[in-house]
């Protein structure tokens, strides 16, 4: 998909598999995406790399918030993690304190959110085929939506399973 902007009176083209601020583009939000808007270019941007394996945290407790399953809504579910697991290194706890040295806005993305990441995983490049959290919490106090990065299937995995992959992502 690409997508053509008017930025500073000239145009400026977008397509999945682009390097843009920070990492590599993978999602062109499309009408009904929540935070589109109509003429405006806004997407998904993934880190470049894995940041860590990691466990999805504080298993046995329910985070408030932390069930948006839609595009758009993994900063938020972020932040509620954040808010309900003190618990650092967390998979939310690293994407929110990534830093590619220029931006710190990064999240863990929600279930749709990491699905399309893998449907263009081709573009974006560096997975393991296993699996990766979404920052969807699934049974509210002892599972999260992961996704396997080898068959595309989304699963719920225990939140204490250390061994699942987390990359981070940002809106622009």
């Amino acid at each position: 998909y690409n997508a053509t902007a008017n930025i500073d009176n000239g145009t400026c083209d977008y397509a999945i598999g682009d390097l843009s601020q920070g990492g590599i583009i993978f999602y062109i939000l499309q009408a009904g995406d929540i935070g589109y808007v109509a003429g405006q270019v806004h997407g998904l941007i993934a880190a470049p790399f894995d940041q860590s394996n990691a466990e999805w945290g504080c298993y046995g407790t329910a985070i408030s918030g932390a069930d948006g399953t839609a595009i758009g809504t993994g900063n938020q579910n972020t932040i509620d993690i954040e808010a309900g697991c003190t618990t650092a290194g967390t998979a939310a706890d690293i994407c929110a304190n990534y830093t590619d040295g220029t931006y710190s806005d990064w999240f863990l993305p929600s279930k749709d959110e990491l699905n399309e990441m893998y449907l263009n995983k081709a573009a974006i490049g560096g997975f393991a085929s296993y699996v990766y959290w979404s920052s969807t919490e699934y049974s509210l106090s002892t599972s999260a939506w992961a996704q396997d990065f080898f068959d595309g299937y989304q699963i719920n995995f225990s939140k204490d399973n250390y061994g699942v992959n987390v990359r981070a992502v940002r809106a622009f």
